[in-house]
């Protein structure tokens, strides 16, 4: 007998919307409500909330917790704000990524951290074995609401009395009232636009998805998101990534890797060198008209390796593109490659929004 999948505290009310769901490792997830371009064209123009329950998020407190974080982490916490979200990798003493995520400094000397994996408490601890902290995943008393979209100021203002304005992007606040319930709120997102993520107490999950609704937020699933986070260059774990095989500078993380002289980390030194000349460069590729070629396929050159597709997709905007991993040498933009026979132009990581403009403004 196998074990059934965990369902988020929103299923019931996604599934009495439309929602079709699918199992992916153990968790239900929601795929879409019966109209993917209607859902991805809501996410770029309007405003579209996602279910992302099954995200691991960590309560980090005691006397060592930021200390026992850095040891992992290769962005700066010791310049990090309260109020302050720092994205980064979680890495080896190689530098290879053994998962990546969000780090939240909090005024009460607490911090949260949202990871893909369920062991992160065992990998703060293996790299900190005698620092006094605590690390407790509240994965499931953290329902997380994203809302997406460059209407979803708008509409998150017309429900508070939180100044939106005010929460410049990768900043958090807590408590805010949305809807007449409290939130932790962060402006954050997997979208390519301006976005929030609330998080509501458990038992407030299903109330807020209804509050946002009735505002005009309408319900999406991964299928859009997925076309929305691959024009906008974002990786997924298990789709970009498996623990243990890449460096973050595959995967385009350059900025979120810090040399400060003032942290340390595991693995600092080996990415130092890594970073003098980085062998791999995560990029979008155009791909020709026709089938799409499956994930994992080849990317080539005169006949040789060049690299790997990892997320391809049709999209609305630019047609067929994917995601893919190149050698350094063949990831230039306009360079052309071959997958499958077809032949490929690279060009921007975000084709989207080359410059990250939308989920700043």
């Amino acid at each position: 007998m196998t074990d059934a999948p965990v369902r988020s505290v929103l299923y019931d009310v996604q599934d009495r919307q439309g929602g079709m769901f699918d199992d992916f490792g153990g968790w239900m997830w929601t795929l879409d409500f019966g109209d993917i371009l209607g859902e991805y064209e809501t996410l770029r123009s309007g405003a579209g909330m996602w279910d992302v329950y099954a995200l691991n998020k960590w309560l980090v407190t005691g006397p060592d917790a930021a200390s026992a974080l850095q040891r992992g982490f290769t962005n700066n916490l010791a310049t990090q704000q309260v109020g302050q979200v720092r994205y980064g990798a979680f890495v080896d003493e190689n530098g290879i990524l053994l998962d990546e995520g969000t780090v939240y400094r909090r005024a009460d000397g607490s911090y949260y951290a949202f990871t893909n994996t369920d062991t992160f408490d065992g990998f703060v601890r293996g790299h900190s074995p005698d620092a006094d902290v605590s690390l407790v995943n509240k994965l499931h008393d953290m329902p997380l609401v994203s809302v997406q979209g460059p209407r979803s100021r708008e509409i998150l203002q017309s429900l508070s009395d939180f100044d939106f304005s005010t929460l410049a992007y990768f900043r958090f606040a807590e408590p805010v009232t949305v809807a007449g319930i409290e939130v932790f709120i962060s402006r954050t997102g997997f979208s390519g636009e301006l976005g929030y993520e609330l998080i509501p107490a458990r038992d407030d999950a299903e109330p807020l998805w209804l509050a946002l609704a009735d505002a005009g937020v309408r319900p999406v699933g991964f299928n859009a998101i997925d076309i929305a986070r691959i024009e906008a260059g974002l990786i997924v774990f298990e789709y970009e990534y498996e623990p243990g095989l890449l460096t973050p500078f595959d995967l385009g993380m350059d900025r979120m890797v810090s040399f400060a002289p003032d942290i340390d980390y595991v693995g600092k030194i080996a990415l130092q060198r890594i970073a003098e000349n980085p062998p791999h460069r995560l990029k979008t590729l155009r791909l020709e008209a026709g089938e799409l070629p499956e994930a994992g396929s080849e990317v080539t050159k005169d006949g040789a390796k060049v690299g790997t597709l990892t997320s391809p997709t049709n999209s609305p905007r630019f047609g067929p593109i994917a995601l893919a991993i190149l050698d350094t040498a063949v990831a230039d933009n306009d360079a052309v490659l071959q997958v499958v026979g077809s032949t490929v132009t690279v060009a921007d990581l975000s084709i989207f929004d080359p410059t990250k403009a939308k989920p700043r403004a």
